[in-house]
């Protein structure tokens, strides 16, 4: 209890209830724009102030898919199956759509671009035991890893919200994690996006299509300036055929909800 207490504590939580989130009008406005349901949710760590775009969404859960890709880095780093961002995951040999994935990859070039059968077979080394492990001490969405071990976060049980999304990233952000400094170092590393003059993205996109379901996609991550740090989690859902609008809505709803605020 008491480590619960502290956490909650270093995000402006209560044991007992979630912080308020303010409704950001411009977030919201992005989002009726791009046609999509979803929100936004921004968290400034230096104020400990919540807004959204349709905050009445900030807690619905859905499958993280390849955001999940954060936590399964910092698993397999502290485990030890992988023991840095230049370390290689072997191809499986099988041919796939997109070509990028059909060779060794390092687990940086893994990460950014979201190789997902070198992060299933990361998955199936770690083993479901120490994965749920893991997910229970992290207290990730609703830590349910049923549905297989390479597939729980891309079909199976686990869900998790946008509010969920900024908290498990705040902590990370902050050290907060029941992972090494090294761990936790080298996926923040791997999560920034292009180094530039101005501020540093760190970040991942993730694509859920469950069968049946509407589809999800995720941008979730934060911005460094000299200033500070704000952590979002952009979520978009959309049902019948994908748009083709759809997957870069989710990083340019994002960057106007950001540039409304002043941080890009």
């Amino acid at each position: 209890m008491i480590r619960i207490l502290f956490l909650a504590g270093a995000l402006g939580l209560s044991a007992n209830a979630q912080p308020p989130i303010a409704e950001l009008p411009a977030a919201r406005q992005a989002l009726d724009d791009a046609g999509f349901a979803g929100t936004i949710v921004l968290y400034d760590p230096q104020r400990n102030t919540w807004q959204a775009g349709h905050a009445e969404h900030a807690d619905k859960r859905v499958l993280p898919a390849s955001t999940f890709k954060i936590l399964n880095s910092l698993i397999a780093l502290e485990t030890g199956i992988v023991t840095g961002a230049e370390s290689v995951l072997p191809w499986d040999g099988v041919a796939r759509k997109r070509s990028e994935w059909n060779r060794n990859l390092d687990l940086r070039t893994a990460f950014q671009v979201s190789a997902v059968p070198h992060y299933q077979a990361l998955a199936r080394r770690i083993g479901a035991d120490r994965m749920q492990r893991f997910v229970d001490a992290v207290g990730y969405g609703n830590r349910d890893i049923s549905g297989g071990i390479d597939q729980f976060w891309l079909a199976g049980g686990l869900r998790i919200s946008a509010r969920e999304q900024v908290e498990f990233l705040a902590r990370l952000y902050r050290g907060d994690l029941p992972f090494s400094a090294a761990a936790m170092a080298a996926v923040k590393d791997i999560m920034a996006g292009e180094r530039t003059s101005g501020p540093v993205i760190r970040a991942k996109t993730g694509w859920a299509v469950p069968p049946g379901q509407d589809q999800a996609g995720w941008w979730v991550g934060w911005v460094e300036r000299p200033s500070g740090v704000t952590i979002f989690a952009t979520r978009l859902e959309t049902g019948g055929a994908l748009d083709d609008a759809f997957l870069p809505a989710r990083i340019s709803v994002t960057r106007r909800a950001l540039e409304a605020l002043g941080v890009l």
